[in-house]
């Protein structure tokens, strides 16, 4: 008979890490009912960086931002933006995009392969 828990649970350690959330109510409150870290901040500057600052504080592994609230916590994650963790993905939650997450990824893929990939020729 196989031993399989040591093997599952290294897999499992390979895989865990915590998650972090920040937007406002509406952004957050799916990802809160799936028990992720959740961080709401309403449009005020000083609210959202005192919550970006707690979840760098927090070591967490992946911070999922709300396109509306990125902008304003851009400078506090700037420290971070460079390292393995945490992971910052930025995803559009307006009706009306205002294309800072599609500028944050053009910004991530052009550090990981060199090439800005979204540039418009």
């Amino acid at each position: 008979m196989r031993n399989s828990s040591s093997t599952d649970s290294d897999k499992r350690g390979a895989m865990e890490g915590k998650v972090a959330v920040l937007g406002d109510a509406d952004f957050v409150m799916p990802f809160s009912a799936l028990g992720l870290d959740t961080f709401e901040a309403g449009q005020a500057d000083e609210q959202i960086n005192i919550s970006a600052k707690k979840i760098i504080d927090g070591k967490y592994t992946l911070v999922v931002v709300a396109e509306n609230v990125a902008r304003q916590a851009e400078q506090t994650f700037a420290d971070v933006q460079n390292a393995p963790t945490p992971c910052i993905v930025i995803v559009p939650f307006t009706t009306e995009p205002q294309g800072f997450a599609t500028e944050a990824l053009g910004t991530t893929l052009k550090m990981a392969t060199g090439i800005n990939i979204l540039e418009n020729d």
